[in-house]
């Protein structure tokens, strides 16, 4: 019989070790309350992305950054055209609606003596009759321009022809008389008093 050669008193082998316990599952949690609220989760709102051409930041509830944009080049324009048209105005003056530097006033026998101001709005005129005039010592016609030679307003009419801070007394301008007999008053042709220029013929209408 053939001796075992493997020595009797060895230990035994170590036992293998029991396998490691599961860790339990946490337990789910219960269902939120919506009872009464919604019958689903809603999602998370997202934001829109912005329209093609559109700024990032023209979310105006009620008025577009376009439209205010607009707003202020149709205002800048429209003030831009007035100023214009106000310059243009002022460089080309309409002279169509003035009234003409010539006017017949009626028949000498239309006037009493004294100062008729029927002229005096729609020409600027003031047709005097005097039994004698202080310059060619006769009776007649002579028509006075109503614009103040002081500051070119229109003044009350005073007899002295010459009052108040008013530097020289008012122009006469031409008068004579129409074919057909009435008076003619002439606005183009104007004669001044320090200047010697009421002696003119043509500065005075005698009768």
């Amino acid at each position: 019989m053939a001796e075992d050669s493997r020595d009797s008193t060895a230990p035994p082998p170590p036992a293998p070790l029991p396998p490691k316990p599961a860790a339990p599952k946490p337990a789910a949690a219960p269902p939120p309350n919506v009872e009464g609220r919604t019958t689903s989760i809603a999602a998370p709102a997202t934001r829109a992305a912005p329209a093609v051409g559109w700024a990032p930041d023209d979310t105006s509830p009620l008025v577009s950054r376009r439209v205010w944009i607009g707003v202020a080049w149709g205002a800048f324009s429209a003030a831009s055209a007035a100023a214009l048209a106000a310059t243009g105005r002022f460089m080309f003056p309409n002279v169509l609606n003035e009234p003409p530097q010539q006017f017949k006033a009626g028949f000498p026998g239309d006037y009493s003596p004294g100062v008729d101001e029927r002229w005096k709005e729609s020409f600027g005129v003031w047709l005097v009759r005097t039994p004698e005039d202080l310059v060619h010592r006769a009776a007649g016609f002579y028509a006075l321009l109503v614009t103040c030679t002081h500051l070119g307003c229109t003044p009350n009419f005073l007899s002295a022809n010459f009052e108040g801070p008013a530097p020289r007394p008012l122009e006469r301008c031409g008068i004579a008389l129409a074919d057909d007999g009435q008076i003619l008053v002439d606005k183009s042709r104007k004669f001044q008093y320090e200047l010697g220029q009421w002696l003119d013929p043509v500065a005075f209408l005698k009768l």
